[in-house]
């Protein structure tokens, strides 16, 4: 976890009486920093009992790190004893164009695919061959969980609630929210980051990485590079007020 704590209190925007979420950035692959947000959720439900507790998992929950196959069931778990919402990161959606399509495993490399192979009991060279690649995803269809397959294929790609749109990647701006691609929601970057446009209501996102939650007066980024820098931020959200773990 990390250690930076920062509480905000601001006007707008809030969520419904009675509501809390908690978010959580991008995990990848570090099934020991999920499971120490867990217990912090869970210590501070016990001390404070809201009366509907939403935890928001922002996407990239494989790649990079070392236990990509541990964070999901970590999170299939969690799905049947909390009340969740897991989005769609631009990292499940890869691996799973790389489940339909060896040829795209080269690419999955530069992504930080391997570890992910590495996590289901494969054992990839560092730039796998043609050959390697097919063989590869033959490995990885019969070593992956059906479980898995199907909490990936249905991960949502963004959650409203109040003032509130969460999501992976960010927004298009000038593009109504209702109307957002999976695309941008998923890969979007500069044009969305560079923009202090109001979106129409506040966004809680993910992708890119930053030392530490990046709040803006229209947006927060809690991605903090969980993988590398071991701090996986934990946002929690009730009425108007935000703090980040």
């Amino acid at each position: 976890m990390g250690l930076f704590r920062r509480k905000t209190q601001i006007i707008k925007p809030r969520l419904p009486e009675g509501i809390r979420i908690y978010a959580v950035g991008d995990v990848h692959g570090r099934s020991d920093l999920l499971n120490q947000v867990f217990r912090v959720i869970d210590v501070d439900l016990a001390n404070s009992a809201p009366q509907r507790a939403i935890e928001v998992y922002l996407g990239d929950y494989v790649d990079r790190g070392p236990d990509s196959c541990g964070v999901l069931d970590l999170l299939i778990w969690r799905s049947s004893v909390r009340e969740t919402v897991c989005l769609k990161g631009n990292h499940e959606a890869f691996m799973l164009d790389a489940l339909e399509n060896p040829k795209r495993v080269g690419e999955w490399r530069q992504y930080g695919g391997l570890p992910t192979l590495m996590s289901y009991g494969l054992h990839p060279s560092i730039n796998p061959s043609p050959e390697e690649q097919v063989q590869l995803i033959a490995g990885l269809n019969a070593a992956l969980p059906e479980s898995h397959v199907a909490f990936m294929r249905g991960l949502p790609s963004s959650f409203v609630c109040g003032d509130y749109f969460f999501v992976h990647a960010g927004v298009r701006p000038g593009v109504p929210l209702e109307a957002q691609r999976d695309e941008d929601m998923l890969w979007i970057r500069d044009e969305f980051l560079s923009c202090e446009d109001h979106f129409g209501k506040y966004i809680v996102h993910g992708h890119t990485p930053v030392p530490v939650p990046d709040i803006r007066p229209n947006r927060i980024n809690i991605d903090t590079g969980a993988y590398a820098t071991g701090n996986l931020t934990l946002l929690s959200v009730q009425g108007d007020s935000m703090m980040a773990i």
